[in-house]
């Protein structure tokens, strides 16, 4: 792991890239998640995130809606390339 700081995955604008470090919630919380593809070490981009309204990630060829309040909840790492997945 590079020296980059882990923030919320709300605070990333939308044409970032990042990789999931960590999920701060319940086993629910995260297992759900990882049904949809979005689990600690996954690579993804950040679609869509404006000031109110979902998030948007894509992620293995899927797209994910997140809330708010979830995306506060997932910590990630910005990185400068894209997605290998």
């Amino acid at each position: 792991m590079n020296d980059r700081q882990l923030i919320p995955l709300v605070q990333l604008a939308a044409g970032k890239h990042a990789i999931v470090r960590d999920i701060q919630g319940g086993s629910d919380f995260s297992g759900r998640l990882a049904g949809m593809g979005l689990a600690k070490g996954t690579d993804i981009e950040i679609l869509q995130n404006s000031e109110r309204g979902p998030i948007l990630v894509r992620t293995h060829e899927s797209r994910i809606a997140l809330g708010r309040g979830e995306a506060l909840k997932i910590l990630v790492q910005e990185t400068d390339d894209e997605p290998a997945n």
